[in-house]
């Protein structure tokens, strides 16, 4: 009974994670498709107001060009704080100040898609200065944001160069300089050789020699105790030489 309740709890869980599944996987679906449909009316209706623009004189003609200046001014606002804000977080207020100027430039952009479609012209064209100053006063804002943000990326980025910059000539330095920059340090004594200590020695037997204090002459000093030497007593020339090896003749004996 146990191993059937958790074999079914286990099925349970499988079905509502698919479940759970399937819904993100639908959902980002949605959106992705929500998403293309979004930029492709966006691009269709680009491309229309520019042709408008261009092709179009009069009320019409001027209504196109206002409302193309304003869609492309904060879209390029959008994508530059967009692009910023992932590199610095400090621009998130720059973009909760966008977003509300965004809710003026969407209203002001559905307030001239209704004029387009207005027939009476002279009323239209008497609000063309009204319209253009708004559409002015949206952009400039959106300007100011949008160069404000480039500018603090570039000053990063030329502070990050400079400093990265003094590091290499640092290293350079560094790198050239290199034979300084080892420590000495001091050998160790070498242990005299015995030829050294050799001629060490034959120069002390050699100082020795030639100091009249160390200078031995062979002969006893006077008081220093030792007998003086013996004279020599000639030999009586009337004596004949004897030596060692020759023996006296025994005298022989007598009956």
């Amino acid at each position: 009974m146990e191993v059937i309740l958790i074999l079914a709890l286990l099925f349970v869980a499988f079905v509502a994670l698919g479940v759970y599944a399937s819904v993100k996987v639908i959902g980002a679906a949605k959106r992705g498709v929500d998403r293309t449909i979004t930029q492709a009316r966006r691009t269709v209706e680009d491309t229309t107001l520019r042709a408008k623009s261009l092709g179009q004189v009069g009320v019409s003609g001027e209504l196109a060009q206002l409302r193309l200046h304003l869609r492309t001014s904060m879209r390029a606002t959008q994508d530059a704080l967009a692009a910023g804000v992932a590199e610095d977080a400090s621009l998130k207020e720059s973009i909760g100040l966008f977003e509300r100027l965004s809710a003026h430039g969407r209203e002001l952009d559905g307030e001239l898609r209704r004029l387009e479609r207005e027939p009476d012209r002279s009323k239209v064209e008497e609000r063309l200065p009204q319209l253009r100053e708004r559409v002015e006063r949206i952009t400039h804002s959106a300007e100011s944001l949008r160069w404000a943000a480039r500018d603090r990326a570039r000053s990063f980025a030329e502070d990050d160069l400079e400093a990265l910059s003094t590091q290499i000539d640092v290293e350079a330095g560094a790198l050239r300089d290199w034979a300084r920059a080892e420590p000495v340090w001091p050998e160790p004594a070498a242990e005299p050789s015995q030829a050294a200590h050799t001629a060490q020695d034959a120069q002390g037997l050699r100082e020795a020699e030639d100091s009249p204090e160390g200078h031995d002459t062979g002969e006893a000093q006077p008081g220093d105790g030792a007998p003086g030497p013996q004279a020599i007593t000639a030999r009586d020339p009337r004596r004949p030489m004897t030596y060692t090896w020759e023996k006296t003749a025994r005298p022989e004996t007598t009956n």
